[in-house]
């Protein structure tokens, strides 16, 4: 039975990983932050009790400010595949919080890469990397594109990509880079601009909210399906040799864009509830991010499924029924479609799901 070890479980990506991995019949670790609240809800209903006989999912406290307490987890866990999702991962609150951003995104990644080498443990390394890092770069962009990043966030995701090929080739880790652009789903966080609209669609619906307040709605993004995308993790690290890989769909749409799909779906005018509120404009702008996956089409075999206007059906089905109101369905009827490689559990069982 293989070992996994994931940091940020409870993020959006680490929940779809773990289930992934449970699926794949591994035994999965997972790093939370002590707090006085539960923030488990994405990963609440796969939870066993690690007393129950054959249990094969465990959480463990810790932080990547604290890299004697990564030391010993890897230490006493001895995973075979660790995934690094892990970071203080919000674009424009890295301009707030800088200091904090790099140390846990840049210096958080060193932590753990040291504490592979010194445990001696032949632990295959996932880093998630970030489109960010290509900032102002030209589209479309590639593993070779150079870096041009723009935020804080990039910056510390640019100071972990090198650290990774670092001990890659200086110590002999297989440590790997997985480029990702923006993946989202039910499950992504209320602040990011995606689901801050379609759970906002879902309140103005129940009555409950008037308008949303958004930043810059000429930005362009290439927008995939999460679920997806931890498949492309686990596949990165399955190869003979440690590499990087850019992921993503190679298409790319605006704010506005999504906006306006997302309101249409729902039946509604985006022009009479949407508006822009300087406070979420970036001191720097990344104006166009396109994935080039060719790579990871030939050396995968991994090439997404589900598009852009299905995404976004899927995320506002998803946020209606969290409140218990009708969807159009088409979201997940797609889901259905797909079958399981696709399946979103929160949206095809609510009552077992997350926070969407």
């Amino acid at each position: 039975m293989k070992r996994g070890l994931i940091t940020g479980i409870t993020g959006q990506d680490g929940s779809y990983l773990a289930e992934f991995l449970l699926a794949k019949g591994y035994e999965v670790h997972g790093l939370i932050r002590r707090s006085s609240t539960f923030s488990t809800s994405r990963i609440d209903h796969i939870y066993v009790d690690p007393h129950e006989p054959g249990a094969r999912f465990f959480l463990h406290y810790g932080d990547l400010s604290d890299g004697s307490q990564l030391t010993n987890l890897i230490y006493s866990i001895r995973p075979d595949e660790i995934y690094h999702l892990g970071a203080q991962s919000h674009v424009r609150v890295s301009f707030d919080i800088p200091e904090y951003t790099g140390d846990v995104v840049a210096m958080g990644t060193t932590r753990l890469l040291e504490a592979i080498k010194r445990s001696g443990i032949k632990a295959r390394f996932y880093q998630a990397s970030s489109s960010e890092m290509f900032g102002g770069a030209p589209p479309p962009q590639t593993e070779g594109t150079p870096f041009q990043p723009r935020s804080p966030y990039a910056v510390a995701k640019v100071y972990a990509f090198w650290m990774a090929q670092n001990y890659r080739e200086g110590y002999g880790l297989f440590a790997a880079n997985g480029i990702l652009f923006n993946h989202e789903s039910p499950r992504r966080g209320e602040t990011f601009v995606t689901r801050k609209i379609t759970r906002a669609i879902a309140h103005i619906v129940a009555g409950t909210q008037k308008h949303v307040y958004l930043g810059n709605l000429e930005s362009k993004r290439d927008w995939g399906y999460a679920p997806e995308y931890v498949e492309a993790m686990w596949l990165i690290l399955q190869q003979e040799r440690a590499d990087d890989y850019v992921i993503g769909t190679g298409e790319t749409h605006s704010v506005q864009e999504f906006l306006a799909e997302a309101f249409a779906y729902a039946g509604l005018d985006w022009h009479e509830h949407a508006k822009t509120d300087p406070r979420y404009f970036r001191p720097l702008e990344v104006e166009s991010l396109i994935a080039d996956a060719a790579k990871a089409k030939r050396k995968l075999a991994w090439q997404p499924k589900i598009a852009f206007r299905a995404l976004v059906r899927i995320m506002v089905d998803a946020d209606m029924e969290a409140l218990g109101l009708k969807s159009p369905g088409e979201g997940k009827a797609i889901l259905q479609k797909c079958g399981m490689n696709c399946l979103d559990r929160a949206l095809m069982n609510p009552a077992k799901g997350t926070e969407a």
